[in-house]
């Protein structure tokens, strides 16, 4: 095929691709050691160039051939030659964890900058022309939190708005919320943006003791949303897991009796509203987008019924019947919410406050709670990207992997949110990756540009490739096969050529 002459950048993407270190494995696939990938655009040819990040946990268990840092999923124990003294001091020191530097999910901007990110306290800079790693940033240095997004949002002006969990800091635990600016003023040259870190505001957490585990949020104009779901993590059980023997992962747990509680912060005012919203138990990873409209808040998430999804990528699970043998029992469900700002106080207990056309419902409860409904946008989606430019904004768009009840996409879709109209894409043996928009430069609508996916074969016959769709008639402009093996990656960015420094110190 041929290339758009406008598309020239990279194509940068992260995911775990080490899963064995000497004799020891990890247990999940969410745990395996950072492997970035990147495609790169110039003049009509694509170049690809792996590398594994060489983050202090990957420089620890290469050196020990054995893997010594724990992850998420996997625990890691000393060396069985120390002395009990050894032992000891070892156990003690792991009941505040020491968290992986591992950043193996997503890649952020920061000012001219780029780093890989994961929901430690740790992000790694890197150059993404080599793929080197530099830096080691820990953002407890600047901002008291133990687990951070790796979906952040970035406004306008090319700030970071991010969120941490700050545990049992002075008492409480807390959901903070922070902004990193894009610069910083002119005699402050040598210093990093992190320096200048702002919290804009934070939420205290419903438990102390069981705050609940998030991986995205949401914002519009005016608002920022977060969702407080019934996914919690306990720290209690986190804080013994070394001594009991068992993972961290299994310290998280769903309770599917419960409600699920929406925050809204007003970015001016950095104050919450005070009226409290809720919907049913969910578990949710990804905000799609959010946006104002006559006096309503809109926000649309993919979610689930439970949490099984995790379950599902521990590697015992994943063997060559992978897809028949492993089944979600919850498939993923792209919801609306409509949430009412402004609505007559004096409304009667049981009526519906939503006024937008939507069959998504806000209804008033005895106490002042409103209890919310959502409309369902589509099913069997995940990884959902949009255009970037409509972030915050009223938008049409979704571009996102197909999910069904195997929890590897098979094809790619786009959802128009309007008309529920769906596109796909897909290929025999073919498993791609997040869908990533890229705008052409003389867009005027907003599926004007390319869908880049990086696609896997199922078999080991066919070679893996990047694929360019045409982001509005979905058809197939070109593809570039990669001569190498290739690893089922998460999250990633596409960088333009004119963000790219010429040199990367």
């Amino acid at each position: 095929g041929q290339l758009p002459t406008w598309l020239q950048g990279i194509l940068l993407r992260n995911g775990p691709g080490m899963h064995t270190v000497g004799d020891s494995k990890y247990n999940h696939w969410f745990d395996g050691l950072a492997l970035l990938h990147s495609f790169t655009f110039k003049n009509g040819e694509v170049y690809y160039r792996s590398k594994y990040l060489r983050s202090d946990t990957y420089n620890c268990n290469v050196e020990a051939n054995r893997i010594v840092v724990s992850e998420f999923g996997t625990m890691a124990y000393p060396d069985p030659c120390k002395n009990i003294f050894a032992k000891a001091f070892c156990y003690l020191s792991h009941t505040i964890p020491e968290f992986t530097d591992n950043c193996l999910i997503n890649i952020m901007k920061a000012g001219d900058d780029f780093y890989a990110t994961s929901e430690t306290n740790f992000i790694r800079k890197i150059n993404p022309q080599t793929l080197d790693t530099l830096d080691k940033v820990d953002y407890n240095k600047y901002v008291a939190v133990n687990l951070t997004t790796s979906h952040p949002h970035y406004d306008s002006a090319g700030n970071i708005l991010n969120m941490g969990t700050s545990i049992v800091d002075k008492g409480k635990t807390k959901y903070v919320l922070f902004k990193i600016p894009s610069s910083v003023p002119e005699q402050e040259k040598k210093k990093s943006c992190f320096k200048h870190l702002e919290v804009i505001c934070s939420i205290p957490s419903r438990s102390l003791l069981h705050p609940s585990y998030y991986h995205s949020f949401g914002i519009t104009e005016n608002y920022i949303i977060f969702i407080e779901q019934p996914f919690r993590l306990d720290i209690l059980k986190m804080a013994t897991a070394y001594i009991r023997g068992v993972t961290w992962a299994s310290c998280l747990a769903f309770s599917g009796d419960d409600k699920t509680w929406f925050h809204f912060v007003d970015r001016r005012t950095k104050k919450e509203l005070s009226t409290k919203f809720y919907t049913d138990a969910m578990v949710f990873f990804h905000h799609v987008n959010a946006y104002e409209e006559d006096g309503h808040i809109v926000f649309d998430i993919v979610a689930y019924t439970d949490n099984s999804l995790y379950d599902m990528f521990y590697l015992k699970n994943m063997n060559k019947d992978f897809e028949e043998n492993v089944k979600l029992t919850s498939i993923p469900i792209c919801k609306r919410f409509v949430i009412p700002l402004q609505f007559d106080k004096d409304a009667g207990v049981g009526s519906n406050l939503v006024t937008l056309p939507s069959t998504a419902t806000a209804v008033k409860e005895k106490d002042g709670n409103i209890y919310c409904q959502p409309e369902i946008l589509c099913e069997g989606i995940e990884l959902p990207r949009i255009n970037y430019d409509y972030n915050g904004k009223k938008y049409k768009y979704v571009f996102a992997t197909e999910v069904k009840w195997s929890p590897v996409p098979t094809k790619i879709a786009k959802l128009n949110t309007q008309t529920k109209e769906m596109l796909h894409w897909g290929g025999e043996d073919c498993w791609p990756s997040e869908p990533v928009f890229v705008p052409s430069p003389d867009a005027r609508e907003e599926d004007d540009g390319v869908v880049l996916s990086c696609v896997v074969r199922s078999d080991p016959e066919k070679t893996p490739f990047l694929l360019v769709l045409d982001a509005k008639t979905f058809t197939e402009l070109g593809r570039a096969t990669v001569d190498v093996e290739i690893h089922l990656d998460l999250h990633g960015i596409f960088i333009p050529e004119r963000d790219l420094k010429t040199e990367t110190k």
